[in-house]
């Protein structure tokens, strides 16, 4: 049954299958074209504009507190962004050889090329070489894969982990052995650790199984793998719980939030996305032939699908349900437009003009996309900028001057760009990020604050850094540390002048006489 397999494999894929022939080479280099095309295509993607002049809020977390030493993220992690650790130790690791903005995206950029390839490799293996091609590139041209290729968080390296958990599933229910379920389950375990949703991926791959009537003893192996991946996972699990305040400014979605993910998916231009839905309508109405033990579309529509509806139902309940997270399941789609494709272009009667045109259509949607793909290169494309407000600080601030983050939270910008506020006196510093094992310090009492602030000579000069989309909202009000803090501030000193670029507000206040 196995040898059956193997060479209805082989002939899906082009190959010869008499024992002892090898792949012809143009064969042969259509199968590594497969992979290495997207990959190459996804790196040229993921690197150009990967400077974009700034960082913003959650960039800004990841770059401050992977410099800490580990003993000091460890710490951190105790109160706050549990659910981060893995990702800010591996981190640690990268920003020590280079403390940039490039080195902190360099990661996703690498595996974002990866999980193309990955892409191709799942495609060529399901199907034949050029829909892996077709799926690979498809995959590197959307523009939320490049937005989060060029982010400096964990959602592109879980895209990759999920990516090669598939792909490592395929090759274990084809070939078996306790090692390739043993690798599964490691990296099924490391993606989730870096971030909890990715454990939706197990679901997704046992409706795989369930569709494709494997045996019980895969079913076996696969559930061993599965289960030891969930008690590595559960721990964090259980202590995230404890910090789940981080995620309260989530919304419950609805049906623009699904109508968002979708367009994330399969392409934010109408074009683009009806040309998209249309493949994966003629992939699953005249699915390809089979080519091994599990088929294309048992694979991919799961993956697809599965993670973003439990994740968008369980958020009726308790939302948490962001584009972000799903970034993972983007790879079903792709693979099954490909496949789709393959149905369409397959009557052609030239294989290599059926191969090429499929590439045409891959760059003329890449075309068609460009405005939106050079958007996201644009520090526009991001919440907010911090480097703006940090450069008015450096270039009107003058050694022994005071600074005032209006509310805490604002500190992330002196963390990001702390040669913009060197000199300058923090006046409601009490014991520093690392040291509190906090994202943003520890800040003094109102007492202590005013106390400081009578102890400026007449004339001393308070910088005042401001988030203009919370102060004076209902909610900065409501918060009395930072009601105190503005209170203080207006009543021993005079606003003499202030600047507003996207992302803050830079106001420099006087002490009065």
């Amino acid at each position: 049954m196995r040898t059956v397999l193997v060479r209805r494999a082989g002939a899906a894929e082009g190959e010869p299958t008499a024992r002892g022939r090898s792949p012809e080479p143009a064969r042969r280099g259509g199968r590594r074209a497969a992979v290495l095309v997207p990959a190459a295509v996804m790196l040229g993607i993921g690197l150009w504009g990967l400077d974009r002049g700034t960082m913003w809020r959650d960039e800004s977390a990841t770059f401050q507190v992977a410099r800490r030493t580990v003993p000091q993220i460890l710490h951190l992690l105790g109160s706050v962004d549990a659910v981060h650790g893995l990702y800010y130790l591996l981190m640690h690791w990268v920003l020590a050889v280079r403390a940039d903005e490039i080195a902190l995206r360099l990661p996703s950029v690498v595996a974002s090329a990866a999980t193309a390839a990955l892409v191709g490799a799942l495609g060529r293996r399901l199907a034949r070489p050029r829909v892996g091609l077709w799926a690979g590139l498809l995959y590197a041209a959307t523009p939320f894969v490049g937005h989060y290729a060029q982010e400096g968080r964990s959602y592109a390296l879980v895209a990759a982990g999920a990516a090669l958990a598939t792909w490592l599933l395929v090759r274990a229910v084809e070939d078996g052995g306790r090692g390739r379920w043993a690798w599964y389950g490691v990296v099924v375990a490391v993606t989730a650790l870096l971030h909890e949703f990715a454990v939706l991926l197990l679901p997704a791959h046992a409706l795989t199984l369930l569709v494709s009537r494997i045996p019980a003893r895969t079913w076996r192996a696969w559930g061993c793998a599965a289960a030891a991946a969930c008690g590595a996972l559960a721990p964090l699990a259980v202590f995230s719980r404890g910090q789940s305040a981080q995620v309260s400014w989530i919304r419950t979605p609805g049906p623009a939030e699904a109508e968002a993910l979708l367009r994330s998916f399969a392409g934010p231009r109408d074009l683009v996305l009806f040309g998209t839905l249309l493949l994966v309508a003629v992939a699953l109405a005249a699915p390809v032939p089979r080519a091994g033990r599990l088929h294309l579309n048992a694979v991919a529509l799961p993956l697809a699908v599965l993670p973003p509806v439990l994740l968008y139902a369980a958020a009726q309940f308790r939302p948490l349900f962001l584009d972000r997270y799903l970034l993972f399941s983007l790879a079903g789609v792709p693979l099954l437009a490909a496949a789709g494709a393959d149905r369409i272009l397959g009557q052609l009667p030239w294989r290599r003009a059926a191969a090429a045109a499929g590439v045409l259509a891959v760059a003329a949607a890449f075309l068609w996309q460009l405005p939106q793909q050079e958007r996201e290169r644009l520090p526009v494309s991001r919440g907010d900028e911090l480097a703006p407000v940090a450069r008015l600080v450096g270039r009107q601030a003058r050694p022994g001057d005071a600074v005032l983050f209006l509310p805490l939270h604002e500190r992330r910008v002196a963390l990001a760009y702390p040669h913009d506020f060197a000199g300058l006196h923090d006046l409601t510093l009490k014991r520093s990020p690392a040291a509190s094992g906090t994202l943003f310090g520890e800040e003094v009492p109102a007492r202590e604050l005013r106390t400081r602030l009578t102890r400026l000579r007449p004339g001393a000069r308070v910088w005042v850094v401001a988030d203009t989309t919370t102060v004076g909202t209902p909610w900065f009000r409501a918060q009395r540390p930072e009601s105190a803090k503005w209170d203080g501030l207006r009543e021993f000193c005079a606003e003499k002048s202030s600047a507003y670029v996207r992302g803050g507000a830079v106001s420099l206040y006087v002490r009065r006489g």
